[in-house]
């Protein structure tokens, strides 16, 4: 299937299973960013400065993967099978083994935070493996680009569905398997019991069980999806698309970075996105501890996902109604409100229900702008730079890799000002300090971060008028260059 067909016409088949290949990426993690914390405080019990640690260092070995493996695959040959996928074929058995040993709580204790560190940063060069070159597949499965936006709205809507997904499953296998007495004045039975340890290892045995089952199962949907992408979709190979010379990492870095409205635009997603992460991150330990709905967790953070997942069509209609400005002010500050609202009322289960359906629709706003803006940046460079070509990937790889360094950064801040709070592992109770710091951590922070955000972006120069602008002179320029070709062979 290398030779490209006459027509560019992409079948819906071929759209769907394209789209289904971006799932894995977003069930796992998902599934890694709302309970890997708590798993690894609560079930494998370690001390939240090494939990900390371990959120940290795998994060960050990810944003540094990322571009790596970016470059590695742009060297790499074009096989039978394509360019890019013998990288999801190879990576996806490794990737899965090493998704499942994260949530397998070993039986030593003294290597357990080497096992938790090797294989989550395994797992997500495993993932990076898989994940880039899917990025990239969507430049080899048509050489039309409105095809190519189709495909990637499939993709978009699928990759959303698959953090629901992710959440649910995790959550509704592992949600109800704490006994934790739900009523806070209960005195703690455990606690006071722990020489009498039966029950207790009985109860901690069904909860790891817990998790070993919720892991096998993403592991399952994982390599039907990577199985699902290989057989359906046929990468086509380039034909003789003009690239400029190959650049080192050091001068694509500086490329990037030198290009005004990218930076703003990075910087002040930069700040938004770390704030939706820290509400991620530590909403499962906030809503267990703070709210107190130790039964209810997972199913508050299902509506978040899905109450995301239904309004991203209404903001891509704003979008276009309003401006993408617009859509940022309204959408981001549209959270405020309720995560001040979260922490100020006395903890209600109704009222954390609403909660967070409000603010699952600041949560599509938060993920789905920066990628409906890039590309304009990405035009924006492209008429500056008229004769520098071939390196959109940078943009994006370079996004990713602030964004995810920056989501490491905030998970082990905030895992570590757990233990100063003085964090019990193991515990059904927790100090006044670790609820008051939790509340610190899904609200002020947050809130804070948001306002500094919005600030840079309103230095954005890019507006609708500079959009549209820039738009038309990307299309005469594509004219331009079809009439050139069309007389060079009539010549």
């Amino acid at each position: 299937g290398g030779s490209v067909s006459a027509n560019p016409h992409l079948s819906l088949c071929s759209k769907l299973c394209y789209a289904i290949g971006g799932a894995p990426y977003q069930i796992t993690g998902s599934a890694l960013g709302f309970f890997l914390q708590i798993y690894l405080l609560d079930v494998a019990q370690l001390d939240p400065f090494y939990a900390s640690v371990i959120l940290f260092v795998g994060r960050a070995w990810d944003a540094i993967t990322d571009p790596t493996v970016g470059f590695l695959v742009t060297r790499s040959r074009w096989t039978c099978i394509g360019r890019m996928m013998p990288w999801i074929l190879f990576s996806t058995p490794f990737a899965v083994l090493t998704y499942f040993l994260i949530w397998y709580v070993p039986p030593f204790e003294q290597g357990k935070v080497a096992w938790y560190l090797i294989f989550y940063c395994l797992f997500q060069s495993m993932q990076t493996c898989f994940h880039v070159p899917y990025s990239a597949l969507t430049m080899f499965i048509s050489s039309n680009q409105k095809e190519r936006d189709s495909a990637t709205a499939y993709r978009m809507m699928v990759e959303v569905m698959g953090t629901v997904l992710g959440t649910a499953i995790q959550g509704q296998i592992v949600g109800g398997t704490s006994d934790c007495p739900t009523e806070p004045g209960v005195p703690d039975v455990r606690n006071s019991s722990r020489i009498n340890a039966t029950s207790v290892s009985l109860e901690e045995t069904v909860r790891k069980q817990a998790y070993l089952i919720a892991s096998g199962v993403i592991c399952i949907i994982y390599i039907l999806c990577a199985t699902v992408l290989f057989l359906g979709v046929k990468e086509k190979k380039e034909n003789g698309r003009k690239t400029s010379e190959l650049i080192t990492f050091r001068q694509g870095l500086w490329l990037v970075i030198s290009h005004g409205p990218y930076v703003k635009l990075v910087i002040g997603f930069l700040f938004t996105s770390l704030a939706f992460m820290l509400l991620e991150g530590n909403f499962a330990l906030f809503i267990t501890y703070s709210l107190g709905h130790r039964k209810d967790f997972q199913n508050l953070l299902l509506l978040i996902m899905l109450s995301g997942t239904l309004t991203i069509p209404w903001w891509q209609w704003f979008l276009s109604r309003f401006g993408k400005k617009t859509a940022v002010y309204v959408g981001i500050l549209w959270a405020v409100p309720f995560m001040i609202l979260i922490v100020c009322l006395k903890s209600n289960l109704i009222v954390s229900y609403l909660v967070s359906v409000a603010a699952g629709v600041s949560v599509a706003a938060a993920f789905l702008l920066p990628w409906s803006m890039l590309p304009d940046v990405v035009d924006d460079f492209k008429i500056k730079n008229p004769d520098i070509y071939g390196h959109e990937a940078l943009f994006y790889s370079f996004y990713v890799f602030f964004i995810k360094f920056a989501s490491g950064i905030s998970l082990g801040i905030s895992t570590l000002s757990l233990k100063f709070a003085g964090y019990v592992t193991g515990s059904c109770n927790q100090p006044e300090a670790v609820s008051f710091t939790l509340n610190v951590l899904v609200s002020p922070v947050p809130v804070g971060l948001i306002i500094v955000g919005l600030l840079i972006l309103r230095t954005y120069p890019i507006d609708e008028e500079t959009r549209q602008n820039n738009q038309k002179k990307m299309e005469s320029e594509e004219d331009s260059e079809s009439e050139t070709s069309a007389l060079g062979s009539n010549v």
